[in-house]
């Protein structure tokens, strides 16, 4: 089942390159339409999947992840609109000159081909993997996790029923439908076929597809983000800052998982934002000066400080100075997101400069990593690694460059 879904794609992949942005663009609107056509449908799916993850105990904050409603569907209709409207990044010229022997040598961007995403309980990343690929030429093979099988092939049948009125092939969009963990390892040895693998979800998923897959690997990121502020922050702007980066979406890779305090102002502000915290019921855990200060606050351990929750938790450790902070940071961070708050441009340069981090952030929220808020569309993912993207992956991000050479006859020497 595997190889014949992968020889489709591949077929697909072929059929892509030879349409015009207006084409793809046409599709999108098509898949777009079809969400909103087939809401009731989507979430009749989506209900199968939440009240079997009740049954099992999951957690609330992935409970958000999982759960669909009108809204939130209306949402991904929305985002394959945006992502239609955007420049076309097929086919740009990223260099041109005429060599000395009359070569004229271009080099352009061209789709990477097929594209192979395995993820876990997300629904709209059917939608918004697929949307991606489809503008940016390439066709994909989705394989969401067992926690959103039914919302995960019922979107994918939505979509695939959408583009039989348009001119990209159906089966530019493949969905596997076997949640066996067999299944998975089988996409991942699908090196003839499949161009690059990205995986979606926590750090099991991600360092089991890093080691079992023999096809190339984008890394995306848990997000075990970190929160600094330096002696001199402003701690009227810090507490909301805090607040949206832990409460608004526990679940998600950009919520601030850590908290580092200068000591200087530890005593003061301690106090005042654990007790902010615990209004939106989040556990806080400490390092031992935290709890000396605070002592009913849970003791954290070594294991806490790798730790990415995805749950309301917080650990808090104070921190000498900035150098400790940094240190910190890069030691336990997963390089996905981390903030310093300061009014101070000389330290917030050094640890923006320092830190070793997808995106690194001077008074703002860790929550705006993400392609639409940094005006790139819908993301395929959050790459943590540096090669060949690093960040919010977007349209541009699923190209790859090709070398075209015009010659009148030239022979080397």
């Amino acid at each position: 089942m595997i190889e014949e879904i992968c020889k489709k794609a591949k077929a697909a992949s072929v059929q892509m390159v030879r349409l015009s942005a207006e084409q793809r663009n046409m599709a999108l609107c098509k898949m777009a339409d079809a969400l909103e056509t087939n809401v009731e449908e989507i979430l009749g799916a989506n209900v199968v999947d939440v009240e079997a993850a009740k049954s099992r105990g999951v957690k609330a904050a992935l409970l958000d992840r999982l759960s669909l409603d009108a809204e939130k569907i209306g949402n991904m209709a929305k985002e394959l609109r945006e992502v239609s409207s955007l420049a076309d990044p097929v086919g740009i010229v990223l260099s041109s000159y005429t060599h000395s022997n009359g070569l004229i040598i271009k080099q352009i961007r061209v789709p990477i081909g097929v594209v192979g995403v395995i993820y876990e309980s997300r629904p709209n990343v059917t939608s918004d993997s697929a949307g991606v690929c489809v503008k940016s030429g390439n066709a994909v093979i989705l394989r969401g996790g067992s926690d959103a099988l039914q919302s995960n092939l019922c979107i994918g049948k939505v979509l695939r029923e959408a583009l039989q009125n348009t001119d990209v092939p159906i089966d530019a969009i493949q969905v596997v439908n076997s949640p066996d963990r067999k299944a998975a390892e089988e996409l991942m040895s699908m090196r003839q076929y499949i161009d690059v693998l990205i995986p979606r979800g926590g750090a099991d998923l991600i360092n089991t597809v890093i080691e079992k897959s023999k096809i190339p690997v984008i890394e995306t990121g848990t997000g075990n983000c970190h929160i600094y502020l330096e002696e001199d922050a402003d701690l009227d702007m810090a507490t909301p800052i805090i607040i949206n980066a832990k409460t608004q979406r526990p679940g998600v890779c950009n919520a601030a998982e850590k908290l580092l305090i200068n000591s200087k102002i530890a005593n003061t502000y301690l106090p005042k934002i654990i007790t902010e915290l615990r209004k939106y019921k989040v556990e806080v855990r400490g390092d031992q000066k935290t709890c000396q200060i605070m002592p009913d606050v849970k003791a954290a351990t070594e294991q806490d400080w790798y730790t990415e929750y995805l749950d309301l938790i917080i650990s808090i450790k104070i921190v000498e100075d900035l150098t400790e902070a940094i240190s910190h940071i890069n030691k336990y961070g997963t390089k996905h997101s981390e903030a310093i708050i300061t009014h101070d441009a000389a330290k917030a340069s050094r640890f923006l400069q320092e830190i070793d981090s997808a995106a690194v952030y001077w008074n703002a929220s860790t929550r705006f990593t993400d392609g639409n808020q940094f005006g790139l569309g819908t993301e395929i993912g959050i790459s943590t690694q540096k090669l060949h993207a690093r960040g919010p992956m977007s349209i541009q991000h699923l190209t790859t460059t090709k070398h075209v050479i015009e010659g009148t006859g030239q022979t080397r020497k």
